[in-house]
């Protein structure tokens, strides 16, 4: 791709990611290239179409939470780690409206290439940072990344479908939290 085309391709998904928090999954995509400050027929050689915008944005987000994993790593306490990087995850699909079901699907979904580029990673990096707090003793043996992922993914669509109540995405995590610790 050339400079232009480069920086074209990342204004794009940068203004995607703001107005799709702002105003969904369904937002304009005229509005999108506007802000971007290029035509709409740049924003379609670049995406085709809705999803393969909502899919570069979607594995933009999934950057920021795989770098957020590797710095929280080696953190000293790895439990507190864990329950970061699952608070962020809440937040981060919550972020997007519309986009928690696609999270939700994406989280079993292992038939897609999004779901492969995206999912697998977030799998291995959740799962880096459980078996960390698990080896520490602070949360139980049984628990998965799997559950962890199904469990964020659904409190952040209960807090999509609850708009009025701004701490109900932290209340729920707070309350399954709980659920971690051995007996």
């Amino acid at each position: 791709m050339r400079a232009d085309a480069r920086r074209n391709y990342a204004r794009l998904v940068t203004e995607a990611r703001t107005v799709f928090a702002a105003h969904g999954a369904d937002a304009s995509l005229e509005d999108i290239a506007r802000r971007a400050g290029v035509g709409i027929g740049t924003l379609y050689r670049h995406f085709p179409n809705r999803q393969t915008l909502l899919s570069a944005v979607f594995e933009d987000a999934v950057g920021d939470l795989l770098a957020r994993s590797r710095e929280l790593l080696d953190a000293s306490e790895p439990c507190t780690a864990l329950v970061t990087w699952l608070r962020e995850m809440v937040r981060h699909a919550g972020e997007y409206r519309g986009l928690s079901r696609a999270l939700m699907t994406m989280s079993t979904d292992t038939t897609s290439t999004l779901a492969s580029r995206c999912g697998d990673p977030i799998r291995e990096a959740g799962g880096a940072l459980l078996t960390r707090a698990q080896q520490s003793t602070a949360v139980r043996q049984d628990i998965t990344i799997t559950d962890l992922l199904q469990l964020t993914h659904a409190i952040a669509l209960a807090a999509e479908e609850s708009p009025t109540d701004p701490t109900l995405a932290d209340r729920l995590l707070t309350l399954t939290l709980k659920g971690l610790k051995p007996t």
